[in-house]
């Protein structure tokens, strides 16, 4: 059996991880939305959808609870820790039973869909429809979660909804030796999968106003700094805010 040095190992492994395509953009606002701080609108933030795993030798998706649960809470926190600097009244959404948890969740999802859809075929210029191609004066961006969404709980005293997506998945064992092995013969494979994204939806229309969505973002959210880093991460450009632009969304 071929052995290889840590150093060679770790080379190759920072060579397998793949870089966001040049042409990628990450973060996108309607048309002629403006939202001015202290502007009098009210925010209705969801609590985000938080999954963290592994991610095994194949490339599958393997929950840990345990994991969740504690990045659950420290994104919690630290949200909590960024509502005040996002430059209008922000409120929590109710908590919710049955039918209309039954509803946050569903939204939950199709929020996360519409952002892969919009990161796939639209911040990908190279993919970018027919329908969101430039013109003279401005991008096209016009993407919907539907008018249904006026019967989320907490809506009708709101004018905006924020949803927040994240998933991780830490690369197994068994998926770095994985991308290794599939350096040396010359293919490249990731290791680790770290998605986030943010979305301000109109209320009354469904419309979505500004997405930061990012298929690859850093911060070990299963740690307290990890998850503060991410949120600011996610919370980037957000209209109105009040927030520090961050340097740089590189881990």
């Amino acid at each position: 059996m071929k052995f290889i040095s840590c150093a060679v190992a770790t080379s190759l492994f920072a060579a397998c991880v793949v870089a966001p395509a040049a042409g990628q953009e990450r973060t996108a606002t309607k048309g002629g939305f403006i939202l001015a701080p202290q502007s009098g609108k009210t925010i209705l933030v969801f609590r985000p959808t938080v999954r963290v795993g592994a991610q095994s030798t194949g490339g599958m998706f393997e929950p840990n609870g345990d994991w969740t649960d504690q990045a659950r809470k420290n994104i919690d926190e630290a949200l909590a820790k960024r509502q005040g600097t996002l430059g209008n009244t922000v409120v929590t959404a109710p908590v919710s039973y049955g039918d209309e948890a039954q509803l946050v969740e569903e939204y939950s999802a199709l929020f996360a869909t519409v952002s892969q859809s919009v990161i796939q075929y639209q911040f990908f210029v190279g993919n970018r429809l027919p329908t969101k191609k430039r013109d003279n004066k401005a991008d096209v961006f016009e993407w919907s979660l539907g008018s249904g969404v006026a019967a989320l709980p907490g809506a009708k005293n709101a004018d905006y909804a924020l949803f927040i997506y994240n998933k991780d998945a830490y690369g197994s064992t068994g998926r770095k030796l994985l991308q290794v092995a599939a350096a040396l013969g010359g293919v490249g494979i990731t290791s680790g999968e770290h998605a986030g994204y943010a979305g301000l939806v109109d209320l009354k229309t469904g419309d979505l106003l500004w997405l930061n969505a990012d298929g690859a973002m850093g911060g070990d959210v299963r740690e307290v700094d990890g998850a503060e880093k991410r949120v600011g991460q996610l919370l980037e450009e957000f209209p109105g805010s009040l927030q520090p632009k961050l340097a740089s969304a590189q881990p």
